[in-house]
C-alpha cells in the first residue's frame, strides 16, 4: 500500500506561502478549477503564480485600489515601469482597449497599469502578463505588505547570505561551462526568459527582412501564445511543424522560405510527449540559412542535456529542478558566445528581460547548490518507473527520453547515456478519472521539485482544446491524447512512487 496520502483540494505543494503548485486531487476538482466553478475556486488560495494571482499580490492590489480611489477600474501590478508600459501599450492595441482610458500606475516603488472594469480587457491583461511572466512576484508583494503594515512579517525561510547572483551563476556554469557570466542572464520567470529572447531575436532578424517563426512540435502553451501573438502577422509569419522527427518537412520549408525565416523554437525534449528532435541537424539547417535557433531544455534540465553549442540562445525555467523546493519563480537566458550575433543578442536580451527580485534570487541561490545532486538522483529513479509502467498491462504507452522513437536523438545531446531527468508521460488502456482520483501522489501543476507531481497535463494546460471536437482534432494531429498523464518524479524513495502507481492501477 502507498505511503503517500491524498492532499486536500487547495493545499499548497509544498505547504509554504510561495509554493508554485496546488493540490487538485480529483478530476472533478480539476475540471471545476478550469471552469471557474465557485465551489472549487473558493477553496484555492494560490496556485502556479502566472495563472493564479498569489494571495499577497491580491491583498496588495486591493489595498492600493482603495488607497488610490480606483473603484470601477482594474489595477495590474507588474515587475517594473517598463513592463507596465508594455502591458498598457498591448491593451491599447486590442479591440476592447481601443478608446479605453488605460493609464500607468506608480506609487510606493510599485508600477502597473489601470483600465476600466471590463471582462474582455481583464482577460487580455491577464493573458499578456501570464504569457510574458511579468506579474509582480509574490515575495516582492509580501515585502511591500510588510513595509506598509499590511503583514506583521515575512514568512521565515532560508536565504543565501552572500552574493546570490554569483552563486546562481557558479552552479549554472557547471552545466554551461562555455558560457561566461555575461552570457547567463537570469529572468523573473521562465516565460519572461522566453519572451525576452524571442523579442530580441525577432528585432534583430526583422531588420534583415526575416519575420517567419517556426514552431517545431508541440510546445508549452504560453510559448505557443508568444509565437502566435507577437509575430507581425500570424497567418504569414507563424509556421507549426507538428512532427519533431520530420527533418524532410523542415528542409522543404527552408528551401521555400529560408531567406525569410527568423528563427526556430524547439523544446528538447518536448512537453508533454518528451520527444527530442535531431538537434545537431536542426542547428546545422538553421545556421546554413541564417535563421536563429532557440532551444528550451527545461523538461530534461541543463544538467542532463547539452544544447548550448547547438543553439543561438537557450531558455530555461529555473523554477524547475534548479529551485528544487518548488517555491521560486525564475528563468534563464543563456547566449551561445560562439554563435553569430552573440554580442548583439546578449545586449538586447539583457535590456528586455525582467530581473529576478533580490529575495527570490537569494532563495534560488539557497536551493540551487543541490541542483546537480537532485538530477543524479532522478537519473536513477526515472528509468525504474518507466520500466514499471511499460510492463504494466493497463498502461497503453509511456513517453520518456529513451522511448524508442526518441532515444537516438536524445542520446545525441544527453550529457551521459543515463542522464534522463525526472519527467515522463503515459496513457492508460482504462478510463483516466478512476486512476487519477485513486492515485495517492501529489496532484497539481508544475514539475521539477522534490515533491513528485502527477497531472492530466492536457486538461490543465489546454482545457479549451480538450472540451471541443475541433480541439481534440488539433491535439490528435500532434499525436497527443487528451487523457495523457504527466509524472514529475520527485525525491521520495522510488519504491514508494512505484507502489503508489501500482495501487492505483490495480
Amino acid at each position: 500500500m502507498s505511503v503517500f496520502h491524498h492532499l486536500p483540494l487547495g493545499r499548497r505543494i509544498p505547504d509554504r506561502l510561495h509554493a508554485v503548485s496546488v493540490s487538485l486531487p480529483t478530476m472533478r476538482d480539476l475540471i471545476g478549477y478550469e471552469e471557474k466553478d465557485p465551489a472549487t475556486v473558493g477553496r484555492i488560495a494560490s496556485g502556479y503564480p502566472r495563472f493564479v494571482l498569489h494571495p499577497c499580490l491580491r491583498q496588495l492590489t486591493q489595498d492600493l485600489t482603495r488607497q488610490h480611489a480606483l473603484t470601477g477600474r482594474t489595477l495590474w501590478l507588474t515587475t517594473s515601469a517598463r513592463s507596465a508600459a508594455e502591458l498598457a501599450a498591448h491593451l491599447a492595441g486590442t479591440p476592447p482597449g481601443r478608446g479605453a482610458r488605460i493609464t500607468l500606475f506608480a506609487a510606493d516603488d510599485l508600477h502597473g497599469a489601470v483600465h476600466p472594469e471590463n471582462p474582455e480587457l481583464y482577460t487580455e491583461a491577464k493573458a499578456f502578463l501570464q504569457n510574458t511572466g511579468m506579474f509582480l512576484g509574490s515575495r516582492e508583494a509580501e515585502d511591500t505588505l510588510v513595509r506598509r503594515g499590511g503583514l506583521p512579517a515575512a514568512e521565515p525561510e532560508t536565504l543565501f547570505a552572500g552574493d546570490a547572483l554569483a552563486e546562481t551563476r557558479r552552479v549554472l556554469r557547471r552545466a554551461l561551462p562555455a558560457a561566461g557570466d555575461a552570457d547567463l542572464l537570469p529572468a523573473c520567470s521562465g516565460m519572461n526568459a522566453i519572451y525576452a529572447a524571442f523579442r530580441a531575436v525577432s528585432e534583430l532578424q526583422a531588420a534583415r527582412g526575416r519575420t517567419i517563426w517556426v514552431q517545431l512540435g508541440w510546445l508549452y502553451r504560453d510559448t505557443i501564445s508568444i509565437l502566435t501573438t507577437f509575430v507581425p502577422d500570424p497567418a504569414r509569419d507563424y509556421v507549426h511543424l507538428p512532427d519533431v522527427f520530420d527533418q524532410a518537412a523542415l528542409e522543404k520549408l527552408f528551401a521555400e522560405k529560408g531567406s525569410r525565416i527568423a528563427g526556430i523554437f524547439a523544446e528538447a525534449p518536448t512537453n508533454p510527449l518528451i520527444q527530442t528532435p535531431d538537434v545537431p541537424a536542426l542547428a546545422a539547417l538553421a545556421r546554413r540559412h541564417g535563421a536563429k535557433l532557440i532551444l528550451d531544455p527545461s523538461i530534461a534540465s541543463l544538467f542532463c542535456v547539452d544544447v548550448l553549442a547547438h543553439a543561438d540562445v537557450v531558455v530555461n525555467s529555473l523554477t524547475k529542478f534548479a529551485a528544487c523546493e518548488g517555491d521560486v519563480m525564475a528563468g534563464l537566458v543563456a547566449v551561445n558566445p560562439a554563435a553569430p550575433d552573440a554580442g548583439a543578442l546578449r545586449r538586447s536580451i539583457a535590456r528586455k528581460l525582467e530581473p529576478v527580485y533580490p529575495r527570490d534570487l537569494a532563495r534560488l541561490a539557497a536551493e540551487i547548490g543541490g541542483y546537480e545532486t537532485f538530477m543524479a538522483q532522478l537519473n536513477v529513479a526515472t528509468p525504474r518507473i518507466a520500466a514499471f509502467l511499460e510492463a504494466h498491462p493497463r498502461v497503453k504507452k509511456v513517453y520518456w527520453p529513451l522511448s524508442s522513437e526518441s532515444q537516438a536523438n536524445y542520446l545525441r545531446i544527453a550529457r551521459t547515456p543515463g542522464a534522463v531527468g525526472g519527467m515522463l508521460s503515459f496513457t492508460l488502456k482504462t478510463p483516466l478519472a478512476p486512476f487519477y482520483d485513486a492515485v495517492r501522489l501529489p496532484k497539481g501543476p508544475s514539475f521539477g521539485m522534490k515533491n513528485s507531481l502527477i497531472s492530466p497535463f492536457i486538461y490543465i494546460a489546454h482545457y479549451d482544446l480538450v472540451k471541443t471536437a475541433a480541439g481534440r482534432a488539433e491535439l490528435a494531429a500532434s499525436g497527443i491524447e487528451p487523457d495523457l498523464l504527466r509524472l514529475s518524479v520527485g525525491a521520495e524513495p522510488v519504491e514508494d512512487l512505484i507502489a503508489a502507481l501500482a495501487e492505483a492501477l490495480g
